[in-house]
């Protein structure tokens, strides 16, 4: 059964590139990122991992854990990611999973029989502090996920988890947002003395929240 948003990621154990990984305990009290590849030494792939390994110090300041999962052996890991410092100028800095029985692949729905029985697809999960999948994107095989708009969801889903506010269509991190409809006029008020826009009742525009 397809895992939703709002599940409880489910817990595995794996080996990875910096030892074993209990996946719960790993990312206690963290956000987490985790994201599949269809196989090692697979171009599009390469270029991702280089990318996210680039992002350290962002995922970091949001408190995030990434890990990458294969199905390929740990063993076959370290010449991968000797290619991928060479060939996108940034080594590999966080675990990436050997999932060789694809027990977590199977947990997480991420193998699609029309495509390939054993590859998994490329997918990515973000799961909060509380263990539940707050987003799940999944990309066909030839198409490398944008990194940049995984950030922004994740400042969005952090911002919205703290504060009654959604984040309108293309928001980025500092831009105005969104007071929920579950927020009255008149609570709304103490949480905003300040006052907002009212395009329509139900959307009103205020700065958005620091802290």
């Amino acid at each position: 059964m397809a895992i939703l948003i709002g599940d409880t990621a489910p817990d595995f154990t794996l080996d990875s590139t910096e030892g074993p990984i209990h996946f719960h305990d790993y990312i206690d009290g963290s956000w987490a990122v985790l994201f599949s590849h269809p196989k090692n030494y697979t171009p599009v792939c390469t270029t991702e991992l280089g990318y996210t390994a680039k992002l350290k110090d962002e995922f970091a300041k949001r408190g995030v854990k990434v890990l990458g999962l294969s199905v390929d052996k740990l063993e076959d890991h370290t010449g991968w990611a000797r290619d991928i410092e060479e060939t996108q100028g940034s080594a590999l800095n966080f675990p990436l999973l050997a999932d060789t029985e694809g027990e977590v692949a199977r947990k997480y729905d991420m193998i699609h029989p029309n495509a390939d029985n054993t590859l998994t697809v490329r997918s990515l999960f973000v799961i909060g502090p509380d263990k539940k999948v707050k987003l799940k994107i999944e990309y066909p095989a030839s198409t490398g996920r944008n990194f940049d708009e995984i950030l922004r969801v994740i400042d969005s889903l952090q911002l919205t988890a703290k504060h009654q506010v959604a984040t309108p269509v293309n928001w980025k991190n500092g831009e105005d947002v969104i007071i929920v409809p579950a927020v009255s006029n008149e609570a709304a008020k103490a949480k905003y003395p300040q006052g907002w826009k009212e395009l329509k009742p139900y959307l009103r525009i205020v700065p958005q929240p620091q802290g």
